[in-house]
């Protein structure tokens, strides 16, 4: 069933319409495309195609198997690694997965899920498919699954076939030259697309009961039939992006998808070509996330689409088998598609000439340095429209067709290159889109720079002669605030009223996550400023800043690495390039990373977070009560001369969810609710420091920076003045030294002068260099150090809402506590956390109450022109 293209030459047992859409992977060891005589089984190797109906490669798989005398293992693996793992793609595929049982399960297949997570890793899959006749997977044009197939196809001798499961017309059997432009393969592919639509899709089933293969599998397979998995937790497990929550109004799986369709084929599918365009109706389908998993059948959709018929259908086949499967074609023959070099030539060329020194031209952008990614990411460019826009995809995990072309095409204004703005448009779609990574989302990303479309004359700055398409303009056609509102409602059935108890890092980047997500959060913090030991202090005098908490942090964890260059990008932190030696070898200290600091001071790090929340400082928590409507704290003034008992109480509440983010011994009474958080966090010792601030010393002339140390008193000197944005004091530079553990243990309730004087005395020992009469300010941190943090990320008990995070947690630095707080995020964005808020609760301090209900997000277009390219974006465009 060519249609120009060069397809495979498939398999002499297959029937037609199956070979027609085989792809053997080629590059195995054994350089066969024939089963194996030796295989044990058949193996499907379940990615993209989450269904057990109207699924070609499973159909290839029993086919084979049935031939060969062999039973089919259904193996369904979530990897930890696949590009931007999250919570929110992990809890829609474990859901579509728990359909996916039941459905193969009543075949009788053999079905195997793998959930890669702690305790539960290894190359299973390798093992599995050299005990196979043949391995069959679906064939899906993204490059991460294809590098994925390639290299199982490297070693083993086993056969790998690749199976397009996502088409009507099997992408490989269209030409690279019918490809580029939607009309050419409208024209190309219209008989083949006349064929596929009246064919009923047989069932094929197994003859060969395969039951006994579940007995011996290299790891113990997730049961998720039945509903008694719990998925929260499974997916707090995972080391993934726990900083995108779950969308619960668009659950995985092929039921729910069904469900989705069915309703917009009987009630909006007629209406569909006069209201798809508008993102305030319920004019489009929604469905792209579930064509992009697999959950539901294309072929069905397009049957039921047009036997339907009339114009609203017929619009939306357009989109559904001509845009979205010219998507598919051209990313099957531009294996280049993450880079511009998958653009036109005229395309590539308009914008590299009209790029430079054009950032002022940005909607919104006022001549101002072009947005950080973060501000992008967050929706926090100053632009209304587009903000909504991204807050669509940051909280709900989809953005409208129409919208979406609006909003992609702002990103060359504020990008400094067409390399940077495709970077960016790649990676807000697909960390945040449930239909992310898909073909069509590459259609419709590069769409925004030129791919499909033509030269619109004359050039414009940036631009050039990609058609344009204005954010002001279409802010005109739309009611921008009634579209804001929409997108900022929170996806979360009843988000939790939290409230987090300290202001460190796990604290802020926990209640940051969940105010972007829409849940209503307040963060207390007993101290004058936020930052717990990101501290800085400044001199009376002024001119001279001391970091005496945390002295660097590394970033060698990607999913916080990402958050760094963010925060670089915007001037908040920098890489520290200070000559580091460990003095008791004479060498310079290893670089196992890059050694970042915050500009100014590390408590401007903790301030940047701290942007945008409620928080209320100077307040200490002394109790932690659950009540019949929640929990309630008690919180007192902090005297930082000591004396609270005085000091007038604060009753605060309810809240649904309270997240105790402060050193583990502080801890354990305000997690005494529920004893068995408290006994965790009571386990977990943590050493104290003596930090001393000296102003003056040795300066720029010394032969390092900073020390690890191996001295009685001292592990750690470090001149200020060798930091990014941190100059010199007036008498030659100023100095931080930490006192070693076991030394500051051994002193901690010694009276602070007498302190000073010893590591003032300690400080010119190590250096070399008299202080005479150098003054020095001291500090004392009581918990400096965990010195065994606890394994899991974060602690959390579901039946109450009362959790617990920091580096205690996650490990002993900066980014430990950073990754715990996203965990404790995470575990409060889960769906099922909408039950420990009662409905019609009101919010803390008067505020709204709670939606009973998940409200389903409606997206749309703006009304007013049929635009020309077609509504490519997220799995079908207006589909």
């Amino acid at each position: 069933m060519a249609v120009g293209g060069t397809p495979d030459e498939g398999h002499p047992i297959l029937p037609g319409f199956l070979s027609s859409r085989l792809h053997p992977i080629e590059g195995g060891p054994g350089g066969s495309r024939s089963p194996r005589r030796e295989g044990e089984f058949v193996l499907y190797w379940l990615r993209t195609a989450q269904r057990a109906h109207e699924n070609p490669a499973l159909d290839v798989a029993v086919t084979m198997a049935n031939h060969l005398g062999l039973p089919v293992l259904v193996y369904h693996a979530l990897s930890e690694r696949y590009p931007h793992a999250s919570d929110r793609h992990h809890r829609f595929i474990l859901e579509g997965a728990r359909d996916v049982a039941e459905e193969m399960a009543s075949r009788g297949l053999a079905y195997a899920f793998h959930l890669e997570r702690e305790g539960h890793r290894g190359p299973h899959l390798v093992t599995l498919a050299r005990r196979a006749a043949l391995v069959v997977t679906e064939d899906l044009p993204v490059r991460f699954l294809e590098e994925w197939s390639l290299r199982l196809a490297s070693v083993v001798e086993t056969p790998v076939w690749g199976v397009d499961t996502a088409c009507l017309v099997p992408a490989r059997t269209v030409s690279r030259e019918v490809s580029d432009r939607a009309f050419r393969f409208r024209s190309a592919t219209a008989r083949a697309r006349r064929l596929e639509l009246g064919r009923v899709w047989p069932l094929v089933e197994p003859r060969v009961a395969g039951g006994d293969l579940l007995e011996g599998l290299p790891f113990i397979p997730l049961d998720l039939r039945g509903g008694s998995a719990d998925l929260d937790a499974l997916i707090a497990a995972c080391a993934i992006d726990h900083a995108v929550g779950p969308v619960p109004h668009t659950p995985g799986g092929s039921q729910a998808g069904y469900q989705r369709w069915t309703h917009f084929r009987d009630h909006r599918l007629k209406v569909y070509h006069r209201t798809r365009n508008d993102p305030l109706r319920d004019g489009v389908s929604r469905m792209s996330a579930y064509l992009h998993y697999g959950m539901v059948s294309p072929f069905r959709i397009a049957r039921e689409a047009a036997a339907a018929g009339g114009e609203g259908a017929e619009k939306y086949l357009d989109e559904l088998l001509v845009w979205r499967e010219l998507a598919h074609a051209f990313c099957v023959h531009n294996t280049d598609r993450d880079s511009v070099g998958a653009l036109p030539g005229w395309a590539l060329e308009t914008l590299r000439e009209h790029a430079p020194g054009a950032w002022g031209e940005g909607p919104g952008a006022g001549g101002a340095e072009p947005p950080t990614l973060e501000a992008l990411s967050r929706g926090r460019t100053g632009d209304r429209l587009w903000d909504a826009a991204q807050r669509s995809l940051l909280i709900h995990g989809e953005l409208h067709n129409n919208v979406r072309m609006t909003w992609g095409k702002a990103l060359p204004l504020w990008s400094r290159s067409p390399e940077e703005a495709l970077a960016r448009l790649l990676d807000l779609n697909h960390r945040f889109a449930l239909d992310g990574r898909d073909p069509s989302s590459y259609g419709g990303l590069l769409w925004c720079l030129g791919q499909f479309d033509r030269p619109f004359h004359p050039p414009r700055p940036v631009m050039g002669t990609v058609r344009p398409r204005s954010s002001a303009d279409h802010a005109r056609r739309l009611d921008v605030e009634a579209y804001a509102r929409r997108t900022s409602r929170p996806a979360h059935p009843r988000p939790p009223r939290t409230l987090v108890i300290g202001g460190g890092v796990a604290g802020l980047i926990c209640a940051r996550t969940l105010g972007d997500h829409g849940v209503p959060v307040t963060v207390l913090d007993k101290g004058r400023r936020t930052g717990g030991r990101l501290s800085t202090r400044a001199s009376r005098e002024g001119g001279v800043v001391w970091d005496h908490g945390a002295q660097f942090f590394t970033a060698r964890d990607p999913r916080f690495r990402r958050h760094v260059d963010a925060w670089v990008e915007g001037g908040i932190v920098a890489p520290w390039d200070g000559r580091l030696v460990r003095v008791a070898e004479g060498v310079d200290a290893a670089r196992e990373s890059t050694r970042f600091v915050g500009m100014g001071g590390m408590q401007g790090l903790a301030a940047y977070l701290a942007q945008d929340l409620g928080l209320r400082c100077g307040l200490r928590v002394t109790t932690v009560e659950r009540r019949e409507d929640g929990w309630w704290v008690q919180a007192v003034p902090e005297n930082r001369g000591g004396n609270t008992e005085d000091a007038t109480a604060e009753l605060l509440g309810p809240f649904d969810v309270v997240v105790v983010a402060v050193p583990a011994p502080q801890a354990v009474p305000l997690l005494g609710a529920v004893p068995g958080l408290a006994e965790v966090a009571a386990g977990v010792p943590m050493a104290p420091c003596w930090a001393g601030m000296l102003a003056g010393g040795p300066g720029a002339g010394h032969p390092w920076d900073a020390a690890f140390l191996d001295h009685p008193v001292l592990d750690w000197v470090a001149r200020q003045g060798s930091r990014p944005g941190n100059g010199g004091g007036p008498n030659g530079d100023h100095w931080v030294v930490h006192g070693s553990p076991g030394w500051s243990e051994e002193h901690l309730d010694e009276d602070p002068e007498a302190v000073g004087v010893q590591l003032r005395e300690a400080f010119a020992e190590v250096t070399g260099v008299p202080v005479g009469d150098t003054s020095i300010q001291v500090h004392r941190w009581r918990y400096a150090l965990p010195l065994v943090p606890h394994s899991a990320a974060c602690l959390w008990d579901g039946e109450v809402g009362l959790g617990g995070c920091g580096d205690w947690c996650g490990g002993p630095r900066v980014e430990g506590a950073f990754l715990s707080g996203l965990a404790m995020a995470g575990r409060i964005l889960a769906p099922e956390t909408a039950r420990l808020r009662p409905p019609g609760a009101p919010g803390p301090e008067g505020g709204p109450p709670g939606r009973e209900e998940p409200r389903s997000l409606t997206p749309g277009g703006p009304g007013g022109g049929e635009p020309a390219q077609g509504d490519l974006f997220g799995g079908g465009g207006g589909v």
